[in-house]
């Protein structure tokens, strides 16, 4: 069974204008190491428009409604606030971002791939229900999640985030439900400030494990080992879901929590073997951060490589 590639032209005509980290030229990077012959059996479709049903399982209808009415002009863009900004071409790329997510959880969940990478842009992991952020608007994994739960009657659904900044907006919508999980690590202190491992979720259905900078290969992997890959096999998740941000890389500019290629390489072994063991392999994964372009293309060719493993 095959790996599903899912993304859209209109996720380039995002403008967050001159000199903002979460530029177009990222996924040109990140499409440009997929356009390897190595990814020849690559199977790809376009994003769809996420519906408004499958947005407001998240996010309130008049949230959803004010960020897709956010229409400037030719060359303008609306600050949403300080770091999230929407030019004339962002709302379509916003509501295909999450129909990227929800078409990968339905090939998984219909048998046709094993694994799916959603490669978009704007990231989603900071968005709350009604509160966007942190360059982020819809929450594309939880969208993705609520859909599982919806359409396929999903009771188990674990997002793994291991992006650099915490998923405050994630966790927001996983702590009150406990057939949903959510698991990060990210520098401490960072933007967004949150994520602490005091806070458990409903049912214990949150685990945050903060590292410092400078914390490295090492740690990196002794918090995913010892702190959440036990906790998500008790879980037993019918579905995986990743947040696949890249920022945590050595070479990331926006943080210093000095994680190598190669660790990002371990950690989605580690995801397929669990998800192996109790949702038939079936794995989403969605780009979230990532703002050194080698690091970012060199990462996500790596994962998705992995992800294609038999």
């Amino acid at each position: 069974m095959t790996t599903l590639l899912v993304s859209h032209p209109s996720f380039l005509e995002h403008d967050t204008g001159p000199y903002h980290p979460e530029r177009p030229d990222r996924l040109r990077a990140v499409l440009a190491a997929l356009d390897d012959p190595a990814f020849a059996e690559l199977a790809r479709v376009p994003a769809p428009l996420a519906s408004l049903e499958e947005l407001t399982r998240v996010h309130p209808q008049d949230y959803v409604e004010a960020i897709l009415g956010v229409r400037p002009g030719p060359g303008e863009h609306v600050h949403i606030d300080g770091d999230t900004v929407m030019s004339q071409g962002s709302a379509e790329a916003v509501q295909r971002a999450a129909g990227a997510a929800v078409t990968c959880v339905d090939a998984v969940m219909q048998g046709q791939a094993r694994t799916a990478f959603a490669a978009v842009r704007p990231p989603g992991h900071h968005a709350s229900p009604a509160i966007p952020g942190g360059f982020c608007l819809f929450n594309n994994v939880a969208v993705a999640a609520r859909h599982a739960q919806a359409r396929y009657g999903i009771e188990r659904v674990a997002i793994l985030d291991f992006d650099v900044h915490h998923g405050q907006g994630t966790q927001a919508v996983v702590e009150p439900d406990r057939n949903l999980f959510y698991a990060s690590t990210h520098q401490s202190p960072l933007y967004p400030g949150t994520g602490s491992p005091r806070e458990h979720g409903i049912a214990n259905n949150v685990i945050n494990v903060p590292l410092p900078a400078g914390a490295g290969s090492k740690e990196f992997r002794a918090a995913w080992a010892e702190r959440i890959l036990l906790a998500l096999n008790g879980f037993a998740p019918e579905l995986v879901i990743i947040s696949a941000g890249f920022d945590a890389h050595a070479a990331d500019p926006l943080a210093q929590l000095e994680v190598e290629t190669e660790d990002f390489i371990w950690l989605t072994e580690e995801f397929l073997a669990i998800a192996d063991r109790h949702s038939e392999g079936r794995v989403v994964s969605v780009l979230e951060g990532g703002y050194d372009l080698g690091a970012l293309a060199e990462s996500v060719a790596t994962h998705v490589q992995t992800l294609m493993q038999d």
